[in-house]
């Protein structure tokens, strides 16, 4: 039913700058059904799942929000922090109790000036992911909507 699991951290990043990535972070828990953002909120932040479960979900006029993927460990949950107009595109909520590492995008985009190696690459990290996320939502929206085996890949 869901598309295969996004570019998680560890593999998209050199350790180093992993590390350095995860010294801005600080650590974050949030009660099953929380709402972590909306759509069309402002995008000021992002998390990296360390466990349970986010859904990210797209409002579908009259119809409730079509979750569009499931997010565990090591995922992006928010790239809408990287690009203007920094509003996020998707809603999220926490489908378990979640704890996460929470990054401040103004920090992490200080960072990434400092050093344009782990810009690149936290870039390419996010790119990689937005690709995926577009795709997940497709096959999702088609597996809801469309005609029988539309979502089929």
């Amino acid at each position: 039913m869901f598309a295969p699991p996004s570019p998680s951290m560890p593999r998209a990043l050199p350790a180093e700058q992993r590390a350095r990535l995860l010294s801005t972070a600080r650590e974050v828990s949030f009660p099953q059904g929380t709402r972590l953002f909306e759509e069309g909120g402002r995008a000021d932040r992002f998390w990296v799942v360390r466990t349970g479960t986010v859904e990210l979900d797209m409002r579908v006029p009259g119809r409730r929000p079509a979750v569009i993927e499931r997010l565990g460990h090591n995922e992006l949950v928010g790239w809408s922090w990287l690009f203007t107009p920094h509003v996020w595109h998707l809603g999220a909520e926490a489908a378990t109790p979640v704890r996460a590492h929470e990054f401040d995008a103004a920090s992490v985009l200080a960072l990434c000036r400092e050093d344009a190696g782990l810009g690149r690459d936290l870039t390419q990290w996010v790119g990689n992911v937005v690709a995926h996320r577009l795709h997940a939502a497709r096959v999702r929206l088609l597996d809801l909507y469309g005609p029988y085996g539309a979502g089929t890949v």
